[in-house]
C-alpha cells in the first residue's frame, strides 16, 4: 500500500458511546465520572456469569431519531455521530448539496445478527415477518448516512474487523489526497449483538469483572457499543468556509500479517509493519509524539503483543487504552478512539488507562495511572483486529 505523507485536516468531530451522547460528555465522563460496565440490557443470555458489557445510556436510542426509517441501532447512531460531526464542523447539512462529499465507516456485524426471533420462527417452519431484513438491507451505515443527507460522493462501508473504524478513516484520508472529494464523513459504528457477545464468550477472551488493559492479571475484554465520525477536507483549505481546523491526520499505516484468525503475531510484525510506513512516509517524528492509545483490549495475547511494540518500537512513550471506559466497540473502536485521541492532544491531557494496577513482569511496563499532561503535537492511535489486521494513525494538534 502507498502511504501518503500529505496531512488532511479534521474540521468537525462527534461520538456516542456509553460515556454520553456527544464528545463533550464522553471526555468530561473519562476523566471525571466514568460509568461501570453491566449485564447486557437489550438481551438476555442463560450463561452463569452474567458478563458485564459497556451498554448506551438507557434513554439514548430514544434520541437518535431515524427520521421515519426503521434503521438499526448501529446506523442510527453513525448518523447521529456525523450529524455531531457536521455542527462541530460548523456545517449546515443543506450547504452539502452540490458538493463532492464522501462517507466511509467502518462497522463488523453491523446490526446483521440482532434478529434472533426472525431466524427462530424461519427455522421452525414459520412465516416471519420480513421487517427485520427490510431493516437490514436498510442499514448500511455509511449508505444511511449519505441517504440522510443527501449526499452524492462516494460511499464505503469497511467491515474489517476491529480495525474498521481506523481503516475507514485512513481509506478517506486517502479520497481526499486523491481529490476525489472535497469532505468525507468517516468513522465507525456498531451496537451489541447477542451471537457477537457469545462468541466472545466461546473464545474465552471476556472477563467476568472489568477490563484491566495491560495488567498482570488481565483476563480478557469487556464488550461496548457506540459509533464516531469525524469531517476531513484538504489541509490546504476546508471546503466549508466556517470550519475550524481542530487537528490533521498526518498518517495512515496498515498491515495485515494473515497470522491465525482471531490470534495476533507475537512478534507484533503486522502492527510494526503498520507503524513503519507511518513513520517511513515522513509523518511524523518519534520526538513528536506525546502518546499512544493503545489497542489496549485487555486480552492476554492482543496487550502482550502491543507491550513488544511499546518496549522495542515506541520506548518511553506514555501510552493507555480507553477501553477500561468504553468496552470494545468492535467497528466502532479505531473511530471512537480516533476522536479521543485528537481531543486529548487539544485538551492537552491524557486520562489514566482504567483497571490498571499491577505491570506484566514479562515487560514491567506501566500505562498512564494518573491524568497526564502532555505538551506535544502529535499522538498515534492504533488498531489490532481479527484476521492479522493491523492499522495506525497518526493525528496532530491544529
Amino acid at each position: 500500500m502507498t502511504i501518503l505523507s500529505e496531512p488532511t485536516a479534521v474540521t468537525g468531530m462527534g461520538a456516542v458511546c456509553c460515556l454520553g451522547k456527544n464528545l463533550t460528555q464522553c471526555m468530561d465522563r473519562m476523566f471525571n465520572a466514568p460509568v461501570d460496565p453491566a449485564p447486557p440490557s437489550a438481551f438476555t443470555t442463560d450463561h452463569p456469569v452474567p458478563y458485564p458489557v459497556f451498554n448506551l445510556p438507557g434513554d439514548l436510542p430514544l434520541q437518535l431519531a431515524a427520521e421515519g426509517r426503521d434503521l438499526s441501532l448501529t446506523a442510527r447512531m453513525a448518523i447521529a455521530a456525523a450529524r455531531q460531526a457536521l455542527e462541530d464542523a460548523g456545517i449546515p447539512p443543506k450547504d452539502l448539496k452540490g458538493k463532492r462529499v464522501g462517507v466511509c465507516m467502518g462497522t463488523t456485524v453491523g446490526s446483521s445478527l440482532n434478529n434472533d426471533p426472525f431466524y427462530a420462527q424461519y427455522r421452525t417452519g414459520g412465516a416471519p415477518d420480513m421487517a427485520p431484513v427490510c431493516r437490514f438491507l436498510s442499514s448500511n451505515p455509511a449508505q444511511a448516512i449519505a441517504d440522510t443527507f443527501e449526499l452524492t460522493g462516494p460511499v464505503q462501508t469497511v467491515v474489517n474487523a476491529c480495525a474498521s473504524g481506523s481503516d475507514a478513516i485512513g481509506v478517506a484520508r486517502e479520497w481526499i489526497n486523491a481529490g476525489l472529494c472535497d469532505l468525507v464523513i468517516a468513522g465507525g459504528s456498531d451496537e451489541l449483538c447477542k451471537v457477537t457477545y457469545n462468541g466472545f464468550i466461546s473464545l474465552m477472551i471476556t472477563d467476568a469483572a472489568p477490563c484491566r488493559p495491560f495488567d498482570a492479571g488481565r483476563s480478557g475484554l469487556n464488550l461496548g457499543e457506540g459509533a464516531a465520525a469525524v469531517i476531513l477536507a484538504p489541509a490546504s483549505g476546508g471546503a466549508y468556509p466556517g470550519s475550524t481546523v481542530k487537528g490533521y491526520v498526518s498518517g495512515y499505516g496498515a498491515a495485515c500479517d494473515a497470522y491465525h484468525l482471531t490470534k495476533p503475531r507475537p512478534d507484533a510484525g503486522g502492527l510494526i509493519a503498520a507503524l513503519d510506513q507511518v513513520l517511513s512516509a515522513g509523518s511524523i517524528d518519534i520526538s513528536d509524539i506525546g502518546f499512544i492509545n493503545a489497542h489496549g483490549t485487555g486480552t492476554k495475547d492482543n496487550d502482550r503483543m502491543e507491550m513488544t511494540v511499546f518496549k522495542d518500537k515506541l520506548s518511553g512513550i506514555p501510552f493507555f487504552s480507553t477501553k477500561g471506559y468504553t468496552g470494545h466497540t468492535l467497528g466502532a473502536a479505531g473511530a471512537l478512539e480516533a476522536v479521543f485521541t485528537l481531543a486529548c492532544l487539544n485538551r492537552g491531557e491524557i486520562p489514566p488507562s482504567r483497571g490498571f494496577s499491577t505491570p506484566d513482569p514479562d515487560f514491567n511496563l506501566s500505562p498512564v495511572t494518573a491524568i497526564q499532561k502532555t505538551d506535544k503535537p502529535g499522538a498515534i492511535s492504533q488498531s489490532v483486529a481479527f484476521g492479522g489486521n493491523n492499522a495506525v494513525l497518526v493525528f496532530r494538534r491544529a
